[in-house]
């Protein structure tokens, strides 16, 4: 089991406006999708650019919200218990593949380079590493309340 929770820093400061916190996401999301589709493509960005992701975001108010960015590790076959997230969440899979869903949708398996995202509260029934043989890192970047923890039990 990966304890995900005991990976989360205490805080990262603020981000005062939705704007601001978009535009911190939108950076840090570039520029990781730019590493590692680069990478994985062996592409230069004198290529062109092209588009890896797109998710409608939900109708909410962020005022008091941040976004926390972890890296999550799992050893071979390692996988988690159901949880939840209070906010929605972005992920890349940098390295090997993850075995992935979420209440309402069917599993999947995204690999390096993917980018997957979850719905405020959605129930995340299967999260872990889809192989058993190679390790498997993501980063998920958790946009939430300041004040919920960043995950709970299902």
């Amino acid at each position: 089991m990966h304890p995900l929770s005991d990976s989360v820093p205490a805080a990262l400061g603020s981000l005062p406006t939705r704007r601001q916190a978009l535009g911190t996401a939108l950076q840090a999301g570039a520029a990781l999708l730019m590493t590692g589709t680069l990478a994985a493509e062996g592409r230069s960005s004198a290529s062109g650019d092209s588009t890896t992701f797109q998710q409608d975001l939900p109708d909410l108010t962020i005022h008091g919200w941040q976004m926390t960015a972890i890296e999550v590790s799992y050893k071979p076959g390692e996988m988690d218990l159901a949880h939840r997230h209070p906010g929605f969440v972005f992920g890349y899979v940098i390295e090997g593949e993850l075995k992935f869903q979420v209440d309402g949708g069917k599993e999947t398996t995204y690999r390096a380079g993917q980018m997957f995202y979850e719905a405020p509260g959605g129930v995340h029934r299967i999260s872990g590493n889809a192989s058993a043989t190679r390790p498997c890192r993501l980063l998920a970047m958790i946009f939430a309340d300041k004040q919920s923890p960043l995950v709970s039990p299902a």
